[in-house]
């Protein structure tokens, strides 16, 4: 799956030929003149050899600096498609572009002037620019052309959102049904002890009415006791805490 859009996005910025020629001027200086010997995919070495008779004389001296913002933003596809990576995992998304160590901090300045500020490292001899906030990346890819890619991971990181809240919900009620559970053991297991050693006729009249009600709903909460007997949650509540304190002494009693 990762493959396949990692593939789309390489495509679907490789199909994008600019009209302006000192955008293409721009996306040739971006791309070098290696890049038709070994592009990542056919649809970048064939936009490669389309470049390739514009104005090669200009390309080799383009300055990014100097030039308008579509033409930087075509230079910065030219740079990705040549030079790029992308990584969309459970852990997020890692767009990464590897340069000569010379061009790296030139190309974090122009990047971070175009709105799109990267980390900079070196990693075996090469300088290595890294974008890992997902709006940042998404928001790159659409201004440099790849709506579709972008759309397709923001998808992806939505849909892992919502799975992660539905699980954190799912959990929460599965603990909380266990907490009940647990909880109406506990006062069963105290109104058993208690009307074994006769116990339960010493308690209030609301206490005796909360067990038997228990007694009847083993599994109802005590909001559904509270609207079944008439009483308050916090009325349930201290009947239940005087039903287990009952048990427990008597137990200790005995």
């Amino acid at each position: 799956m990762e493959r396949d859009l990692v593939s789309a996005l390489w495509t679907e910025l490789a199909a994008i030929e600019p009209n302006r020629r000192c955008d293409r001027i721009a996306e040739r200086a971006g791309l070098g003149v290696e890049a038709r010997g070994r592009a990542k995919t056919p649809a970048i070495g064939r936009l490669a050899v389309k470049l390739a008779a514009t104005g090669a004389a200009d390309a080799e001296t383009f300055d990014c600096s100097a030039a308008q913002l579509h033409c930087r933003l075509a230079y910065l596809r030219g740079l990705l498609l040549a030079h790029g990576s992308l990584s969309v995992s459970t852990s997020g998304t890692h767009l990464e572009l590897v340069l000569p160590a010379d061009a790296l901090a030139h190309t974090q300045r122009q990047v971070a002037e175009l709105g799109y500020p990267a980390g900079a490292r070196m990693r075996r001899g090469r300088g290595v620019l890294t974008w890992k906030n997902n709006e940042t990346i998404i928001d790159l890819l659409r201004h440099l052309g790849a709506t579709a890619a972008a759309l397709e991971i923001e998808t992806r990181l939505l849909n892992r959102t919502l799975r992660g809240h539905m699980n954190r919900v799912v959990n929460a009620e599965s603990a909380n049904v266990r907490r009940a559970v647990d909880a109406a053991s506990r006062q069963l297991a105290a109104i058993e002890e208690l009307e074994r050693n006769d116990g339960l006729r010493k308690l209030s009249r609301r206490t005796r009415k909360v067990a038997t009600a228990r007694k009847r709903s083993p599994e109802a909460t005590f909001g559904e006791l509270a609207a079944a007997i008439g009483l308050s949650r916090g009325q349930i509540q201290r009947a239940f805490y005087e039903l287990e304190s009952a048990a427990l002494h008597q137990g200790d009693a005995a």
